[in-house]
């Protein structure tokens, strides 16, 4: 198992490594990395660079996001666009913006918006049985519904509606090396959190009292855990927008091949969430080049026939 484990982390260490690379060479104008002089040294350092390490730290939070969410809501199904985290963190940061708040206060007001948002869809579905996947999924669509016409509303009476309204379809365009350090510094608070508390994750899915009788203090870790997730989500979406399906595919696909215990799953879903979101922004730059689609089509393209086949194999239809 042990040998099998290094084996897997070094690929996805490497996948990683090969899309950061082709990330940082290709697009409209392909670099030489042998080459860097000029122009091309002002794209590399001054676009790609940040860019391709935005989309990264974008991509390991919200897989980090999305697979904690699917266990402290015990729901494969759970996912912070799915559950409306999404819609809340990116309303709260349009309304920041629309404001003229400056980056740090964005991220902490889109934080808080998202953290409200999960803990509302969660005490929707919580019962005196336990949680309700149904009634989680149900209120997630219904919130992020609700959130993403106050959202419109918002953009629509913006005064600066042109650089509000990429929240809606998830960008990297903006990527600057101010959100680059954010960005990292939220994903190193967020995911070590979230390490950090997941052998407890690993008890709570025994269930509520195998865990309490573990000594395990189950509303604490929930918070925590919540809270962590809330922040990973949050952060991604005041830096590049309503990123969808990046935190439901990605711990599935790791599941597959890792198993569903936190303590490995956490951190490989961070690896390979990176290595997806670099390459479906890399796609977003050169499918209709010199034209720019939204990543967040990529993602959906991806994600929504995903989400439809665990939809079905989860109703054994």
């Amino acid at each position: 198992m042990r040998t099998k484990t290094v084996l897997i982390y070094s690929t996805l260490v490497l996948l990683l490594g090969i899309a950061l690379a082709a990330g940082l060479l290709l697009g409209t104008v392909s670099l030489n990395i042998f080459n860097v002089t000029g122009a091309s040294e002002i794209i590399f350092w001054e676009i790609r660079l940040p860019r391709v390490l935005l989309a990264a730290l974008a991509g390991a939070m919200l897989s980090v996001s999305g697979a904690v969410l699917q266990g402290v809501l015990k729901n494969p199904l759970s996912d912070p666009y799915i559950l409306g985290v999404s819609a809340g963190g990116a309303l709260g940061a349009a309304v920041s913006m629309s404001v003229g708040l400056p980056l740090y206060a964005v991220c902490i007001v889109s934080f808080i918006a998202a953290l409200i948002a999960v803990l509302t869809v969660y005490n929707f579905s919580r019962t005196s049985s336990g949680i309700r996947p149904e009634v989680l999924v149900l209120a997630g669509v219904a919130l992020s519904s609700l959130l993403g016409a106050i959202l419109v509303a918002v953009i629509l009476s913006s005064s600066n509606l042109q650089s509000v309204y990429f929240w809606l379809f998830g960008s990297f365009s903006f990527a600057s090396p101010v959100f680059v350090k954010i960005a990292a510094v939220a994903a190193v608070l967020g995911i070590a959190i979230s390490a950090i508390f997941s052998k407890q994750l690993n008890i709570l899915l025994l269930g509520e009292e195998e865990a309490v009788s573990l000594g395990v203090n189950t509303g604490l870790v929930r918070i925590v855990l919540l809270t962590a997730a809330s922040l990973l989500s949050a952060v991604s979406v005041a830096m590049c927008g309503i990123i969808g399906f990046v935190g439901l595919i990605i711990p599935h696909i790791i599941r597959l091949v890792i198993g569903g215990n936190n303590i490995y799953l956490i951190p490989a879903s961070g690896l390979l969430g990176a290595s997806f979101l670099v390459i479906a922004d890399l796609l977003s730059r050169t499918l209709i080049s010199p034209a720019e689609l939204p990543v967040g089509i990529i993602t959906a393209f991806a994600g929504a026939p995903f989400f439809i086949f665990l939809l079905r194999k989860k109703n054994n239809v």
